[in-house]
C-alpha cells in the first residue's frame, strides 16, 4: 500500500436515521440494556464507510483485522438523528509486510454538526504474512 493514501478523505456515507427500532436491535445483539443509544452504535454506520474505502482500494475483507476502535462525542445521540459519516485515512505504516492502516470517521447530523469521531486501527495482512 502506498502512503499517498495517508490523508485522503472518502466520499460520504448516508444518511442514516438512528431510530429506535434499530437502536433496540442493536442493544438487543450486544447485551445493552436499551435505555438510551449504545455509545459504539456509530460502528453501525463507520462499517458502511469501511467497505466504501476497501472496495475504492481493492482491499480484501477478509485480510483485514480490526486492531482498535474508539469513539470520541461531541454530544450523546439520540432516536431520530440522521448521521453522515466520512472516513480519513489518518495514518500508515508497514510492519512485518503488513499495512497498519489508522482511519477516522466523522459523523455529522442533518445540520453538518459534528457528533461524534471514530478512530480505528486496521491490519492488512500482506500476502507474505
Amino acid at each position: 500500500m502506498d502512503s499517498s493514501i495517508v490523508g485522503r478523505q472518502f466520499p460520504p456515507v448516508g444518511p442514516y436515521l438512528v431510530s429506535a427500532e434499530k437502536v433496540r436491535e442493536f442493544a438487543t445483539a450486544i447485551g445493552w440494556e436499551y435505555d438510551s443509544v449504545p455509545p459504539t452504535f456509530p460502528i453501525v454506520l463507520a462499517g458502511a464507510s469501511m467497505n466504501a474505502f476497501l472496495d475504492e482500494l481493492g482491499l480484501e475483507l477478509s485480510l483485514i483485522v480490526h486492531g482498535e476502535q474508539r469513539f470520541a462525542y461531541e454530544r450523546p445521540l439520540a432516536d431520530g438523528d440522521e448521521l453522515t459519516s466520512t472516513l480519513t485515512v489518518a495514518s500508515l505504516r508497514q510492519i512485518g509486510g503488513n499495512d497498519i492502516i489508522g482511519t477516522s470517521t466523522t459523523f455529522t447530523d442533518a445540520s453538518g454538526d459534528l457528533v461524534c469521531t471514530a478512530t480505528a486501527t486496521l491490519v492488512h495482512r500482506g500476502a507474505a504474512a
